[in-house]
């Protein structure tokens, strides 16, 4: 067992070694470069475990090897579906901590968005504005996102162009 204050030194992990996970990984890096393509693909981490015995812990992280929030389950290597929904939240909230900005975004609304399965598929999904007009709604599917693009607010200051 390592002492509390021993920080446990990172590792990135080769491709292959989790398949699962890196199947799982691609549909989100497709989403990252199409939106944010400056920040490099998601990586997979991986961190001793803090008592012996135990598996090691494994993060997404950013091309840079940052990461944020909980490990992958080992349990949600079982079948690509909960993969797949255990790597986009944990995907989503290292990119969101990491870059401190919402990630994905919804184009209509300027929202972000989060994982939530619809007819069968993991998709981006949008609360939508809390008015009746702009209600919840799909975005896309995981991995099918296009190019971010901001909503036009007309009713949005201008910067002077000095």
């Amino acid at each position: 067992m390592r002492a509390s204050f021993d920080r446990p030194e990172p590792r990135l992990v080769p491709p292959g070694e989790y398949p699962l996970w890196d199947e799982a990984l691609a549909p989100l890096n497709r989403d990252l470069g199409r939106t944010v393509a400056e920040h490099g693909p998601l990586r997979l981490l991986t961190t001793p475990p803090c008592d012996e015995g135990e598996p090691e812990c494994v993060y997404v992280a950013l091309a840079n090897g940052e990461w944020h929030g909980n490990p992958l389950y080992p349990d949600s290597a079982e079948n690509l579906a909960v993969a797949l929904v255990a790597i986009a939240d944990v995907a989503q909230e290292t990119i969101t901590e990491r870059l401190r900005r919402a990630w994905p975004l919804c184009t209509e609304h300027d929202l972000g968005v989060h994982p939530r399965e619809a007819d069968g598929r993991l998709s981006w999904w949008c609360a939508g504005e809390r008015r009746p007009s702009g209600g919840a709604h799909i975005r896309a599917a995981v991995g099918e996102l296009d190019a971010l693009l901001r909503p036009r607010r007309p009713n949005r200051k201008r910067r002077n162009q000095n």
